[in-house]
């Protein structure tokens, strides 16, 4: 279990959480009130969406319309992270543009990183790999239209990091076939498990356990102290318990309905351009 003194708490697991979208090529713009998590060329929830919320009453509608109109005009949609505590006045305000809570909240999880791997599965070969299967690991989660746009982030983060940071792909096969996916982003001391997927004939056997467990205690994750997992159920915890995962906090992640349309009021009639040169002495003649 991650011990009590693990240098780890929520600020700092939304911080590293946000630097994988930004390695991939996306940007994080912080206001008062909260973060914009972007990636215009990855269009999913995953990586577009608004952090840490944490807004005044007198200051939601502001903040809430400026946030959608970043999003909407690019046509994105996002989803807005809001805890541990959700506020009434949040609450409100994001129901009443029609965004509502998942079922089930965001789970951070944390375990040391430990020296002594658990013993592998025999029938299960999980290994580290390099841009030659990135098209095999970007098929786990991405759809045909943005699969070659996350391959390319893949094969930049994985062979161009920035400094201080690293990118290892995970593939899990089973009789020579890939099964499932994961991704380990370590940065400032904490390795983040991301994007653990199975194929879906193969769930409920423990490949995606075995998966984090390498992650987690092999050499994608070397160097770090501590090993993280957002996980978007708190059932996950429980599988991961064995492994040394306790959860440190929950989050409520509010999305839009499958339907809803991305609109943004009329822009009212044209006005004068805001923008005017300097007036002065330089920029006379």
């Amino acid at each position: 279990m991650a011990s009590a003194g693990s240098p780890v708490d929520l600020p700092r697991l939304q911080r590293a959480h946000r630097a994988f979208t930004v390695a991939l090529g996306g940007y994080a713009l912080e206001f008062a009130g909260g973060v914009f998590v972007t990636h215009e060329r990855l269009p999913v929830g995953a990586f577009n969406y608004v952090d840490e919320v944490q807004v005044a009453p007198d200051r939601r509608s502001a903040f809430f319309e400026r946030a959608l109109d970043h999003y909407f005009q690019r046509a994105l949609r996002p989803t807005f992270r809001v805890g541990p505590t959700v506020p009434d006045h949040v609450d409100r305000t994001l129901r009443r543009f029609d965004f509502r809570p998942r079922a089930e909240p965001l789970v951070y999880l944390v375990a040391d990183r430990g020296e002594d791997a658990p013993t592998p599965r025999s029938d299960v070969d999980v290994r580290e790999v390099g841009s030659e299967a990135a098209g095999d690991v970007a098929a786990f989660w991405t759809h045909e239209g943005e699969r070659d746009e996350f391959r390319r982030s893949l094969e930049v983060a994985v062979h161009h990091p920035n400094p201080g940071e690293r990118l290892v792909p995970l593939l899990a096969s089973q009789g020579g076939s890939p099964v499932a996916a994961a991704l380990a982003f370590t940065r400032d001391g904490v390795t983040e498990v991301h994007a653990v997927a199975t194929q879906p004939r193969d769930r409920g056997q423990g490949i995606a356990t075995a998966l984090v467990a390498r992650a987690a205690h092999g050499p994608a994750s070397d160097g770090a102290r501590v090993v993280a997992i957002l996980a978007s159920t708190p059932r996950l915890g429980v599988r991961l318990a064995p492994l040394g995962f306790r959860e440190v906090a929950r989050v409520t992640e509010y999305e839009l309905p499958a339907g809803a349309d991305l609109r943004l009021p009329p822009p009212g009639p044209p006005g004068p351009p805001r923008w005017r040169p300097p007036v002065g002495r330089a920029s006379e003649g």
